[in-house]
Parts: C-alpha cells; structure tokens; sequence
C-alpha cells in the first residue's frame, strides 16, 4: 500500500522536475530571442501562465495515469485532468492568437496622417482575432464533453441529424446569424474599420470597435452609439474617411445687401492665414443666394480631419460675425417696415391711379404672352378651341372654327 503510494509521490516529483525544466528552457529561449525582436516579449507576457498551467496538468496527469494506486479514483482524476489540459490547451491556443495578431498590430499604426491600411488590417485583424478565439472554445468544449462515453452516443446521434438541427437553429436564430455575417462583410468588404469616421443616425463619431453583432461609435460629445452590423449593410450611411481624412467644411450666414463680399474675402484669408486648423488646400467664399432681403455667403473651407473642421468652422464662424459688427455693421440683417398715415397713404394712391381715359381716346395696346399681336393670338391657340383670323389691318379677333361643309 505504501509502496503504491511512495511510487505516485515519486512520479509526480518527476513529473513536476520535468515540467520545470521545459519551462525554464522555453523561458532562456524567449529571453535570448526578445534581445533581437520584439514578440518574445509579447508571448512571455500573454501565454506565460496558460503554458506553465498546461505543463503542470500533464505532469500530474501522467503521474496519475502511471502510479496512482486506486483504480476507481485513477479513471476519475484521470478524466478530471484530461478536461483540465483540454481547457489549458485551449486556453494557451487563445493566447497564441492574441499575441499573433497583437504583433502583426504593432506593424501597423494608426495614430499617423495617411493610416488608412493600418486602419483597415487592424479592423480584419480583430474580427479574425475574435472569430478564432469563439471557435477555439467551441472545440474545446466540444472536446471536454466528448471524453464522456453517454455524450460521445449522444454527439454521434447529433451528427446524424445535424441537417434538420441547423435548419431550426438557422430559424431560431435568423436575426444573430444575419449579424454575424453583416459584421463579416463589413470586415472584409472594408466599407468600414476601426477609426473611422462616419455619420449614421444623424450623429457623426468615431467607430470604436467593430464585432461580429454590433457596431460602437464614439460619437463627438462622448457619447456611445451602438448600432447592429446589419445596420451598415441595410443603411446608407456616411464615411468621412473612406479614401482620406481630409474634409471640405462650409459656414453660411444671411446679411444685409449692404455687405461687401470682396472685404470679407480679404479678412477671411487673414483668419485662415493665422490659424493652424486650416490645411491650406481651399477657401472659397462665395454669394450662393440673393432672396427674401438678405444676401446668403457661403464660405468653404477646408481641414486635415473631422475634429479640426469642426473646431475651424467655429472659429471662422465667430470670426467673421465679430468682423461684420465692428468693420460692416450696415451688412448686418434687418427688417425694413416702411410706415405711412392712413391720410398720405389715400392720397398717394389716388394720385398714383391711371387717369381715366375718354371716349374719344384710343386704348393701347400692350404685346402679351398670348394676346396683343399675331403671333400671341397664335400661340394662344395651341391652348382653345379657336383660331385667329388675320385681317389686312391686323388682328381682327378669334372666331370659333367652323366645319368645312358650313363655310
């Protein structure tokens, strides 16, 4: 009895020294090779504790399965630490592709200019990164519950009628799998990627994280914007940042006809000259409308990202108000009312009124549209039902038109 037990003490020293060892080689290796590159760090740091866990489990495992000496409470542990190293397996499998795709990552920054591709690569990457890790734990489970002989009858069972189980599951979950692939098209379409900016539900903000259900937008108040991937798939929405940053930005403002758009011309290239919010590529200012009393002017300006076009439309805004009080202050909006007395007004409209004309004076004759001269008369009768009899002195009228046997 001791015996047994003294050769399970001896076997798990071993085992335990042997697991040691492994370690301590793998951790002299990653050492040597983090002197030359950058992801043995990345690797001792992310997969250090599911790799010792994993060599201990198959220390006491082989241990156990060569020197525990009751048999009973051998086939259990033996099935408790075939799970374990199952969950460890996986969990180390995880952390390989975390580290994986945290190197490719750090090849591929976005936090410079011209980032599109980094932009769109870490987008792919996270997704995969994301998909990988839900697949390594399906199988890991997968596999755990398999090491039961009733499930293994069981999954076998399953396997057979996996045509009619995905069908219901297909039903069941219509909306989630829809998702699903929503988030893996956008993904791989590259329609849309992490840092971008676009605008969705009238709101505009940065894409925060993109998974295979939903959507987060950081918008620009700090708020959280969570729309489902089928959103951007079914929905037309706005991407500022589909080729480039760089946006073209306008401020309108309605004044008085009195302004003068060649002054506001000068003074809006003195504010732009002396900001750093302007890239430099156009300022436009134009009248783009002249109705309803006021003059509208559209200023067109232009900056390297959302957040400095909206910080230099604001300051060219307030700028050009601030220009329009001091230097303009006859170009700023009114309304004209123009008052009368009742009395002055009577007056004026009967002097104003057409003198009567007598009987002996001849009416003139005014050209119009469709009547006061031939070819009036003949247009207007594209419109009835009558057609205009020229005379030798002019025209003489319309008379309805008679039939052929009647003239």
């Amino acid at each position: 009895m001791w015996d047994g037990w003294m050769d399970f003490g001896i076997a798990v020293l071993v085992g335990l020294v042997a697991a040691t060892l492994v370690a301590v080689v793998a951790s002299i290796a990653l050492r040597i090779a983090g002197r030359r590159h950058r992801w043995p760090e990345v690797l001792t740091r992310t997969s250090r504790s599911p790799f010792r866990t994993l060599l201990l489990t198959i220390a006491l495992w082989g241990a156990v399965r060569t020197a525990f000496p009751d048999e009973l409470w051998r086939s259990i542990l033996g099935q408790v630490l075939t799970i374990l190293i199952i969950g460890a397996s996986a969990w180390l499998l995880a952390s390989l592709v975390v580290v994986v795709t945290d190197v490719a990552l750090g090849r591929y920054r976005i936090d410079v200019p011209d980032n599109r591709v980094a932009r769109r690569i870490r987008t792919q990457m996270l997704i995969v990164r994301r998909l990988a890790v839900a697949i390594i734990i399906i199988i890991g489970i997968g596999a755990a519950l398999l090491t039961f002989d009733s499930v293994r009858a069981v999954g076998a069972s399953v396997l057979a009628s996996a045509g009619i189980a995905s069908v219901v599951a297909g039903l069941a979950a219509q909306s989630v799998l829809a998702n699903v692939f929503a988030g893996l098209q956008i993904v791989f379409s590259d329609a849309l990627r992490v840092d971008d900016v676009v605008v969705a539900e009238g709101e505009w903000g940065r894409v925060g994280e993109i998974t295979l259900s939903y959507v987060v937008l950081d918008l620009w108040d700090e708020r959280r914007l969570v729309l489902p991937c089928t959103y951007f798939t079914t929905t037309p929405f706005e991407n500022w940042t589909r080729r480039g940053s760089e946006l073209m930005g306008a401020v309108e403002m309605d004044l008085d006809w009195n302004v003068s758009p060649g002054r506001m011309r000068e003074h809006l290239h003195d504010v732009l000259e002396a900001t750093d919010l302007w890239d430099g590529r156009a300022s436009v200012l134009q009248v783009t409308d002249a109705i309803a009393g006021y003059v509208r002017v559209r200023i067109l300006i232009t900056a390297k990202d959302a957040p400095t076009l909206a910080d230099l439309r604001t300051l060219v805004r307030e700028a050009m108000v601030t220009w329009v009080q001091e230097s303009m202050p006859d170009a700023l909006p009114v309304q004209r009312v123009v008052m009368a007395e009742a009395g002055a007004a009577g007056s004026s409209a009967a002097s104003s009124e057409p003198q009567r004309r007598t009987k002996t004076e001849p009416a003139a004759t005014t050209e119009g549209l469709f009547t006061g001269s031939a070819e009036a008369e003949r247009r207007a009768s594209t419109f009835t039902n009558a057609i205009p009899i020229v005379t030798q002195d002019g025209v003489d009228g319309d008379r309805d038109r008679e039939p052929d046997a009647a003239r």
